[in-house]
């Protein structure tokens, strides 16, 4: 079994966040600090090949090396791979509403702004919080996962290297923004790809399966989890997507649709390559005799306590691959996060020095919670429940069809989506008290039970039944007040006008866009005859 000395583990982590820092404010001083245009955002200027980068950076961490080996061992075969693709396909959500997003907001650079000026400030500052707690508790897991890394590779303790991370990261951001993001991107799918060299050698040299435990494990099996998985995951991934801030600003960032959609379609592949190799170490460290099947203590270790089988310099060279990936992840969270409160909330006219104040507040509780936080998939599931909720009732407004509807929709919808998750857990088991913990899928995912599939369930088609049972009220009441002031009922028929900068335009009930000079000459010809 290998190992490496505390001496070691202290000489490798240091320097490579010596390193870090260094050469990213070098860089960022170099080419963006005399940037504060584009501070927030880079709208416009990346390629395909690039922009397939940036996303693979943003959607991945330290947590896919716990996350995915963690299904496997629990779920085997079919389980990683419904994870390995409800992770990677919905790359392409951005690839087709991205276009639309953009030609309906072009001077916005986060999914919020669409939603300020579609439905207003209120609905623009609830999806804003929404997007916060996403990016939050997504930061959390980063960290917990870095932890989980640090202590099981290493004897140092993990509070020390958690800080000095939060604080380089926090130094090169603030000098060079969103920007130096993307070029950390290209470090960080740099070192996915020698990681995963490395590792797959290595473990093709140093680990032995025992064959005869491949059929008596059983991972190679379908089963009833893998397939409430397929629904589940692709529901809980494809909606949380909306909610991350890195990839609408990588999205708007894209220098076409064309870029876009290459982006998204390389970024797509990568991800599902990387994600099923690394999740296989799951099953890897069954087979091999390190840990049983469906070890619910265990099973986040999977892929660590297969390295420690391995020599002492492959540990070395993970351990640095692991802090650089969790660093350049960190930096990306950060930025989307500092993105999103000065667009969503202070509309970019607070000092971003004030705003960078209010981010590293943040990160006291990120850290907090990180050292805590155990279970890295829970933290994921959690924001992608609210996400269910959220999502679907949204997405309808970017259709002409459904010009009438409004913030109280998508919010009541929101709510309504929850509310529905623990009226269904208080019947399901025939509590409210576990129906609240449902809320935080407290039993896990893998809970001998349909809870967690019922929640995933419930929550989407909830929150859109409770939107239009709130539609169904508005009408009743705008209804009654049309015919007590003698006014035309117009809530179905009504033209929703986008304005944004340089030309303010209408969308017509038909799907049609004219400019609103041409809509306001004709209601007043329609008004004159």
């Amino acid at each position: 079994m290998g190992s490496i000395s505390e001496a070691a583990a202290h000489g490798i982590v240091w320097p490579t966040y010596i390193v870090m820092l260094v050469c990213a404010s070098l860089l960022a001083f170099w080419k963006f600090s005399d940037k504060p245009k584009t501070f927030l955002s880079a709208n416009g200027t990346q390629r395909g090949v690039p922009l397939a980068f940036n996303f693979v950076a943003s959607a991945l961490g330290c947590g896919v090396l716990s996350a995915y080996p963690q299904i496997a061992n629990i779920d085997g075969l079919q389980g990683l791979l419904v994870y390995s693709l409800a992770g990677s396909l919905p790359m392409f959500i951005f690839a087709f509403f991205g276009p639309i997003i953009r030609k309906k907001c072009p001077d916005g650079f986060v999914l919020t702004e669409w939603v300020i000026r579609r439905f207003g400030i209120i609905c623009g500052w609830y999806l804003s919080a929404c997007t916060i707690i996403t990016i939050f508790l997504f930061m959390v897991s980063e960290l917990a996962s870095l932890k989980y890394a640090i202590e099981s590779l290493t004897k140092i303790k993990a509070l020390p290297v958690i800080i000095v991370e939060c604080v380089v990261t926090t130094i090169y951001t603030s000098i060079g923004g969103f920007h130096i993001s993307f070029i950390t991107d290209t470090i960080q799918v740099s070192i996915v790809f020698i990681l995963l060299i490395i590792v797959s050698c290595a473990m093709g040299s140093y680990v032995h399966i025992d064959k005869s435990l491949i059929a008596e494990s059983g991972l190679l099996k379908a089963s009833t989890l893998g397939w409430q998985l397929v629904y589940i995951l692709t529901v809980a991934i494809f909606t949380n997507d909306f909610f991350m801030s890195g990839f609408w600003l990588r999205t708007f960032a894209a220098r076409t649709d064309k870029d876009l959609m290459i982006g998204c379609s390389i970024a797509a592949v990568i991800l599902a390559v990387f994600v099923t190799v690394i999740g296989v170490t799951g099953m890897i460290a069954v087979w091999a005799g390190y840990m049983p099947v469906a070890d619910q203590e265990n099973s986040g270790a999977a892929f660590f306590i297969v390295l420690t089988q391995m020599p002492g310099w492959v540990i070395g060279f993970v351990l640095a691959f692991v802090v650089m990936l969790s660093t350049c992840t960190l930096d990306s969270l950060q930025s989307a996060l500092v993105s999103t409160i000065s667009n969503d909330i202070f509309r970019n006219k607070l000092p971003i020095i004030w705003i960078r104040g209010i981010v590293v507040l943040i990160m006291v509780p990120v850290v907090v919670v990180g050292l805590i936080a155990d279970d890295v998939l829970t933290i994921y599931l959690i924001v992608d429940l609210l996400s269910s909720s959220v999502v679907p009732i949204l997405m309808l407004g970017l259709s002409s069809k459904f010009d009438f509807l409004t913030a109280w929709e998508i919010i009541g919808g929101g709510f309504g989506g929850l509310l529905s998750v623990w009226i269904f857990g208080t019947v399901y088991y025939d509590s409210p008290r576990e129906g609240g913990k449902l809320l935080l899928i407290w039993n896990g995912l893998y809970a001998d039970d349909w809870a967690a599939f019922g929640a995933f369930v419930v929550a989407p088609f909830g929150g859109l039944i409770f939107g239009f049972f709130v539609l169904f009220v508005r009408t009743i009441i705008v209804y009654i007040d049309c015919k007590k002031n003698n006014k035309p009922f117009d809530l179905y028929s009504k033209k929703f006008i986008y304005r944004h900068e340089g030309e303010v335009q209408s969308t017509t009930t038909d799907g049609d866009k004219k400019s609103f000079t041409s809509v306001e000459r004709e209601l007043e010809t329609e008004s004159v005859e």
